[in-house]
């Protein structure tokens, strides 16, 4: 198997990336160690626990936690969008990782193959930092042409509107 790449492109003031479940190479240690050397302020998994125990990866959370990166999990099944209960923890997460790309961070966020979650979840931050939603979207592909893979998933990314500016 290929070794695990991060597709990244500047968002925000930072940097935001996409990239493959850790494990899904076949060595979940050289892509741990691939995620945490791209030193990520915040890790955001949107797969499932039982993708993350096929692939090797049950302990990822706490694997990148003790790398000095903050991690959310909000899984959601293959092809599909958040569930209520992970739309419900969305905007705390969201307004983690805009935080960390205002001030020059870097966010990833991963799926199991780096292509529909993932990218629902960035593009969904991109348009939260103020980019349209088809610009965006262009912008995206031109780094990782899978990026969103159902149509469900490009409704609720560019559903989103940019939050108010904290007061």
């Amino acid at each position: 198997m290929p070794e695990m790449v991060i597709y990244a492109l500047q968002v925000g003031g930072g940097t935001l990336a996409i990239c493959p479940m850790p494990g899904r190479s076949g060595n979940y240690a050289e892509d741990l160690n691939t995620v945490a050397a791209w030193k990520p302020g915040l890790v955001i998994s949107m797969t499932t626990e039982a993708e993350m125990i096929q692939e090797g990866a049950r302990h990822f959370g706490t694997d990148i936690q003790g790398r000095a990166s903050r991690w959310a999990h909000l899984p959601v099944e293959d092809f599909g969008v958040p569930p209520r209960e992970v739309q419900a923890r969305w905007p705390g997460v969201s307004a983690s990782a805009r935080h960390a790309l205002s001030g020059g961070g870097r966010v990833l966020i991963h799926c199991r193959g780096g292509c529909g979650r993932s990218g629902m979840a960035a593009l969904r931050l991109m348009v939260e930092c103020g980019e349209g939603p088809a610009e965006a979207l262009a912008r995206l592909r031109a780094v990782r042409p899978c990026a969103v893979e159902t149509d469900a998933q490009k409704e609720w990314a560019m559903q989103a509107r940019r939050p108010p500016a904290p007061r």
